[in-house]
């Protein structure tokens, strides 16, 4: 037992791996739960890192814990929150849903930093990891704050500037493209004209609005439970620390958090973690709408639409030579899907909030910066190795469109929708143009169908017959 050193809690003696920063407590909940081997990822260990210092600047400033634990304890989350002690936070996701081991295990890692900084021998508590380091804090607003600061950074500095560059390629190419005439679809039919360039508006157009509705969320997100320890009551948090600690992570991440309104609902309930899920919910959703219009527009190159063409970033066939893939789409809807399983996790674990606390939070916390992550990865990937590269085919979306009967939606002022109709109809059949059919059954004029028959017009609100 020479690799192994003997810690006490209030259940008895555990032996703890020698070299580690952890002691008993995260050594029984190792034990305890070898489940699926998911560990709490980078930003939430961060975030921890982060309540920590905070807390333990509150604490002084209020005076009751003293400078030199105080800069110890700071000093030694800092190494924490910089990632070189990931290593040791080594508990499953899937365990207590108030997550206490997983405070523990911070407590732990940060108190036997601070004690060997101190003088002190690892294990012997010079600093205590629940008397100083977890000092006027309970795990269950402890780990509803991470939950909230964690998610929050990772929105922020992550997701929505990878989203923001997205929207810009996308105007970008609505621009490049607003020249392209081709063949409107509804119902996947022929429909009356667009320029390609008002598809990638749109698009654009709809990622907007998912940068408004994540802001919104953040708004949400910013309320931190810290303050109200066990139940929301605030037992064993002196007056001002509630303050000061949520002061101080504000200053420490940049970010404007505030107090909750209520503890209670702060701490019992999961309401603005599950409508933050919803949001990239909603991303997923239009993230796979745009991801497979973008590969339908590119199938081909002779059998399918072929109105755009991708870049060919890798071959797509193990037996068919040449065969280009459009790769990218299909990992973002891999991306899309696993979003969309993750808010069903999210939105279960919301509604187990049994009294004054929600049991599910782990898996929460895991299921959700598991979406932004990967989100942010995906929308990275897409544009740099896809929508930048995209390039339209003019020459196959006017001959698409020619042969589009949908044209003769224009002449229905002219000749009457009877009439329009059975234009369309002998252009599918005998796969002429409208115009041609027009001219051949004596119609209108030529300069007359001209006039209606201007495309470009159709693509513009408020013109006769678009």
């Amino acid at each position: 037992m020479s690799d192994f050193r003997i810690e006490k809690d209030s259940l008895g003696d555990v032996h703890v791996p020698e070299n580690a920063w952890y002691a008993a407590q995260t050594q029984r909940a190792l034990e305890n739960f070898p489940i699926s081997g998911i560990r709490f990822p980078r930003r939430f260990i961060e975030a921890l890192a982060i309540i920590k210092a905070a807390a333990a600047r509150a604490n002084n400033e209020i005076g009751q814990l003293p400078k030199d634990r105080m800069d110890a304890v700071v000093e030694a989350a800092g190494s924490v929150q910089k990632g070189r002690y990931d290593a040791e936070f080594v508990l499953d996701i899937f365990q207590t849903g108030s997550g206490t081991s997983t405070n523990m295990n911070a407590n732990e890692v940060i108190a036997n930093l601070a004690t060997v900084a101190m003088g002190g021998d690892r294990g012997s508590k010079l600093v205590h990891p629940n008397d100083d380091v977890n000092m006027s804090q309970s795990s269950n607003d402890v780990i509803p704050t991470a939950m909230h600061v964690a998610a929050t950074l990772a929105i922020t500095q992550e997701l929505i500037p990878a989203l923001r560059a997205f929207v810009a390629s996308l105007h970008a190419k609505s621009h490049a493209f607003d020249d392209v005439l081709k063949s409107g679809r509804t119902h996947l039919m022929d429909a009356t004209p667009v320029r390609l360039g008002q598809e990638f508006g749109g698009w654009a157009a709809q990622l907007e609005k998912a940068v408004r509705r994540l802001d919104a969320a953040v708004d949400d997100l910013s309320e931190l439970a810290l303050g109200g320890t066990a139940t929301g009551t605030g037992i064993n948090c002196p007056p001002g620390f509630a303050n000061a600690a949520i002061g101080n992570i504000a200053r420490m991440t940049d970010h404007p958090f505030r107090e909750a309104e209520n503890h209670f609902e702060a701490q019992a309930a999961r309401d603005a973690y599950v409508h933050a899920s919803g949001v990239l919910n909603t991303l997923a959703t239009s993230l796979m709408k745009i991801a497979n219009d973008i590969r339908h527009l590119s199938s081909g190159p002779t059998s399918g639409l072929a109105e755009i063409q991708l870049p060919a970033i890798q071959p797509g066939s193990s037996i068919m030579p040449g065969k280009v893939n459009p790769v990218q789409s299909e990992a973002m809807m891999m991306v899309c899907a696993r979003v969309m399983g993750n808010h069903v996790t999210i939105t279960t674990g919301g509604q187990h909030g049994n009294f004054e606390l929600n049991v599910m939070m782990p898996v929460m916390a895991h299921a959700m910066l598991e979406s932004i992550s990967i989100l942010s990865g995906s929308l990275h990937a897409f544009r740099t190795k896809c929508l930048d590269g995209i390039e339209a085919d003019r020459e196959r979306c006017r001959q698409l469109l020619e042969l589009n009967p949908s044209i003769a939606t224009a002449l229905n002022r002219e000749i009457g929708y009877d009439q329009a109709s059975k234009v369309a109809k002998k252009s599918a059949a005998e796969r002429k143009s409208v115009r041609d059919v027009v001219l051949e059954l004596g119609l209108m004029d030529e300069d007359k169908l001209s006039e209606v028959l201007n495309v470009r017009h159709m693509t513009e609100p408020g013109i006769p017959g678009a």
